[in-house]
């Protein structure tokens, strides 16, 4: 293994355990903070425990190598909605609105780097 794909490893290993335990585990443990943030956004009976179940499922989707840019698309569609969601509630613009983008281009500078497959597509790293 190379040291380019050791550090996608690492970069996505930390994006994953950020998706599991700080943005999934939450919601699917019906903490306050999570439906309190989603209610304060407009969407006070959304399925909280979906949410958490979809992006923990992803988050590991993501760290197959079979399955890692599937992964990857379907959490970028899951932060078009949380970027959605933000802008509907007004949230903070360069704060929480735009997280998902940091996210989203954190997750895949990981992947580019740890996949050769991935580099040949999007050949931004030798």
């Amino acid at each position: 293994m190379t040291t380019t794909q050791k550090i996608g490893w690492g970069l996505s290993a930390l994006f994953a355990l950020f998706m599991i335990f700080a943005s999934a585990t939450p919601k699917l443990l019906g903490m306050a903070v999570a439906t309190d943030i989603m209610t304060g956004l407009g969407w006070p009976d959304v399925p909280i425990f979906m949410i958490g179940g979809l992006e923990a499922g992803l988050a590991l989707l993501y760290l197959v190598p079979a399955t890692s840019v599937l992964g990857a698309v379907l959490l970028m569609a899951l932060f078009g909605g949380a970027i959605a969601t933000n802008l509907h509630g007004h949230a903070e613009l360069f704060g929480h609105t735009l997280f998902s983008v940091y996210l989203g281009i954190w997750m895949w500078a990981g992947l580019i780097l740890r996949d050769p497959r991935v580099r040949t597509v999007f050949p931004l790293v030798q």
